[in-house]
């Protein structure tokens, strides 16, 4: 990945709905070059997708709750790939200690906070759950 390549990153990571013309005025280069470094960055695994970030302010309207989870290990691929197509589950850690995961759960209403741990409990090899609303942030990333 050379200079240009990183600079095109930064621009995309920036927004990436920024059209191919605008990149190319701001980066020197022809439309068609840029489309090639992209197709390039994606096929050598640099982009793995185009996305769209969410306002703070919609951020902070949701409910978070951190989920921790013990699961019996002969089930935990299952039950990962299901929680994965939960849209409200937003991140899974494997982690060490007491509980085997923590889910990190965000939705707009406790109704689907309650849904989402409902499906959570249903899994196969669930054993056991601890749930914590998030009150208030006081740092983040």
């Amino acid at each position: 990945m050379d200079a240009t390549d990183e600079k095109l990153l930064k621009l995309l990571t920036a927004n990436s709905r920024e059209g191919t013309s605008s990149l190319a005025r701001k980066l020197g280069l022809s439309r068609s070059t840029v489309q090639d470094r992209i197709n390039k960055l994606i096929d050598r695994k640099i982009i793995a997708g185009f996305t769209v970030k969410t306002h703070p302010d919609y951020e902070g309207k949701l409910i978070s709750a951190h989920v921790l989870l013990s699961i019996d290990q002969k089930y935990a691929q299952q039950a990962i790939g299901l929680m994965k197509t939960r849209p409200q589950i937003k991140t899974l850690y494997v982690v060490s200690g007491a509980y085997d995961l923590i889910a990190i759960v965000k939705a707009p209403t406790m109704e689907e906070i309650d849904q989402t741990l409902d499906f959570i409990l249903a899994i196969n090899g669930v054993n056991k759950t601890n749930t914590s609303l998030v009150l208030s942030a006081k740092k983040e990333s």
